[in-house]
């Protein structure tokens, strides 16, 4: 046995696991490292973001024009990509489970909606959406969609360059230099007309909405166990979830590409890809729910 109570035998380890998982009960925590089979990037894996962007703070976004100008017009390229993601395999594998009534339900540390879209019900997008736009002025929330159509008619030169623009950011936004952001304008919102529109997800340096807490919270609390897929858990935001299931006895399983800050409190960990191994985990809690 390995540090944390961990085999190194992987078949061993995903059987293990099919046992946890198919005896219900389970709290689903996910990361990007699900997303990126779908075409989004993680942060913190192989050839993760990070290594080449810095996200924007809250603090950062709030205080300049500037830096809300440079934002919106990475981030209007960046929609493009992001609109078109599809669910894949992990995400529907974690709805099949959902569907099979063994999840308590999930929260999600991505916004980019492919958790709800692959049908998964019982979704605390705990870092918000980028599908929807709010007004830190006024309050107002509209959609990205009606967002994108008003920043196309705003700057039609830069909208017909987007495409040459690819890389993207889990955050939903484009690798530009300030060169090629040159000339693109923001928009107002319609509402109040002030320059305070936000994509509705929390910042680096911003609070989570206390609602989205709890109710996660409540989702652990209500679980035998906590399924960890695709989370370095660097960030607190998450990794607190791993705390307090440890804290209250419940078993913890980790499905990541590469080690995580939670490795220590893991009953299983499997370093392995999850759009292998979810589909074969949605397999063999369904063999054992015939066997029984």
């Amino acid at each position: 046995m390995s540090d944390g109570g961990r085999s190194d035998d992987g078949g061993g380890d995903e059987e293990r696991l099919a046992d946890l998982v198919g005896a219900g009960g389970v709290a689903v925590l996910v990361g990007a490292g699900l997303s990126t089979d779908s075409g989004i990037p993680d942060y913190r894996g192989p050839g993760g973001s990070l290594s080449r962007h810095t996200p924007m703070t809250y603090q950062e976004f709030t205080g300049s024009p500037e830096a809300r100008r440079r934002y919106w017009g990475r981030s209007h390229v960046g929609w493009e990509h992001f609109r078109r993601a599809q669910p894949n395999a992990g995400h529907r594998a974690v709805a099949a489970l959902d569907a099979a009534g063994l999840l308590t339900g999930e929260v999600t540390q991505n916004v980019d909606g492919l958790d709800a879209a692959a049908g998964t019900r019982d979704v605390v997008e705990l870092h918000g959406n980028l599908d929807r736009v709010v007004c830190l002025s006024c309050a107002e929330v509209t959609s990205r969609a009606e967002l994108a159509v008003r920043l196309a008619a705003a700057n039609p030169e830069f909208d017909a360059r987007r495409r040459e623009f690819t890389a993207v950011n889990p955050d939903g936004d484009a690798d530009l230099s300030d060169a090629q952001l040159e000339g693109f304008r923001t928009v107002a919102c319609r509402r109040c007309g002030e320059d305070a529109l936000k994509a509705d997800v929390v910042f680096f340096g911003e609070t989570v909405p206390r609602e989205r807490v709890e109710r996660s919270f409540e989702i652990v609390d209500g679980a035998r166990s906590l399924l960890v897929l695709g989370s370095s858990l660097t960030v607190m935001s998450g990794y607190r979830f791993v705390l307090h299931a440890a804290k209250r006895g419940l078993p913890v399983a980790i499905v990541n590409a590469g080690p995580t800050r939670g490795d220590e409190k893991a009953t299983l960990r499997l370093d392995a890809p999850l759009g292998e191994v979810l589909p074969r985990l949605v397999a063999g809690c369904a063999a054992r729910r015939e066997e029984a």
